[in-house]
């Protein structure tokens, strides 16, 4: 049984909290980067050159890409024969205290929905744990701003709605978020298990690089299906028209009722951000 203590977990967490925030993920930006070179409305070309721009002084200043620096999502691998000394959770929200007070990143939690008191550290984090063979533990840190997150949408489709009730729920959503999202966006759709499970699964599709494709042929099909019809609507970079609506999509599945059909889509902006460690 191989220990790691709960200080580490604390140190890691703060520093990809800073990661995530300043430097984007590479997938990320190669694809900002191409939408660039091959749009061809010239409004939406210059709109992509100043993310672009953005990004990289983002990435040289060591500031963070957004104002909006997101609520922490943090996803934990566990190794099955690890043991963490230490309050593991603590640990985690420690770490995102930390990383977002040092790192001087703005702090956007509310401690009660409706009372809407700002905690004043961007605590409590998020925490999704997977326990997984062997004795490492990865994490994950996925900010997650509320200009997209607000446009992401869960439906409980019937089973007679198959495929094309998903593809039309997917670019429903798109036209609905508009220029909400600030896109170009990324997509996270979550297919099957239950109501709770299928955000879940939208949320972990976002943490998958742009460039890697379902493993499924079937549903790698779909993505490269729906990026296609999405950046067909026309809605643009920042919303002012354009084939680049979408950076990139990923879908996530799993088995589900016979009665019930879940699909959920996580919208994300432009600045999908993630950083991961493995100690």
């Amino acid at each position: 049984m191989r220990e790691i203590d709960a200080s580490q977990v604390t140190e890691a967490i703060a520093t990809l909290c800073v990661e995530a925030n300043c430097f984007l993920a590479e997938d990320v930006r190669c694809a900002l980067c191409i939408a660039e070179r091959q749009e061809p409305f010239a409004p939406a070309r210059e709109i992509l050159h100043i993310l672009c721009r953005n990004e990289q002084i983002a990435r040289q200043e060591r500031m963070p890409i957004c104002q909006d620096t997101g609520m922490a999502v943090v996803f934990a691998q566990v190794g099955q024969d690890v043991h963490i000394t230490g309050d593991f959770q603590a640990a985690v929200n420690e770490g995102v205290r930390k990383g977002y007070t040092e790192g001087l990143l703005r702090k956007s939690v509310v401690g009660d929905p409706l009372r809407r008191v700002n905690t004043g550290d961007n605590t409590p984090a998020i925490l999704h744990v997977q326990l997984v063979p062997g004795d490492t533990l990865k994490l994950t840190v996925a900010p997650k701003g509320f200009g997209s997150e607000n446009m992401s949408r869960i439906q409980m489709l019937k089973p007679a709605d198959g495929v094309e009730g998903f593809r039309k729920f997917v670019l429903e959503t798109v036209q609905l978020a508009g220029s909400n999202p600030c896109p170009p966006i990324v997509l996270g759709i979550g297919v099957g298990g239950s109501f709770d499970k299928v955000a879940y699964l939208a949320k972990k599709a976002l943490l998958r690089p742009l460039d890697v494709p379902n493993p499924d042929p079937y549903y790698a099909g779909l993505e490269r299906e729906l990026l296609t019809a999405i950046n067909e609507l026309g809605i643009g970079p920042q919303g002012f028209g354009g084939q680049t609506t979408c950076l990139g999509l990923a879908i996530e599945q799993m088995p589900t009722h016979v009665a019930g059909l879940p699909v959920a889509v996580n919208v994300s902006c432009h600045v999908t951000r993630r950083a991961s460690a493995q100690l």
